[in-house]
């Protein structure tokens, strides 16, 4: 029986490194008081994509424009997944905190 995907299967498991990474860039954004709160998402979001590009342009073997856009699109991919899951885990640790 095939088991449901969860977010372990989407990440790869090379990029949760950057779950943490992102989590931390978040604070020091919302601590910095220069940029708005509603635009942290966006901005991790976009390191997330730009870390993930890295790695993934050193990890991949490219050798045509189908490879060039499989990894844009990996990129991408996988760097917002992360920053979400970098939101998420900032949402969790609040809402924990939280005395009702």
């Amino acid at each position: 029986m095939e088991s449901a995907y969860g977010a372990a299967d989407l990440i790869r498991p090379e990029l949760t490194a950057l779950i943490p990474v992102l989590y931390l860039i978040g604070i020091g954004l919302k601590n910095s008081r220069s940029v708005k709160d509603k635009y942290i998402p966006l901005i991790l979001g976009i390191a997330g994509a730009l870390l993930c590009a890295l790695w993934c342009l050193g990890a991949a073997d490219i050798k045509s424009f189908g490879d060039a856009a499989a990894v844009v699109f990996s990129a991408v991919t996988q760097g917002v997944l992360a920053a979400g899951a970098g939101v998420y885990t900032n949402q969790l640790i609040k809402q924990a905190r939280k005395e009702e």
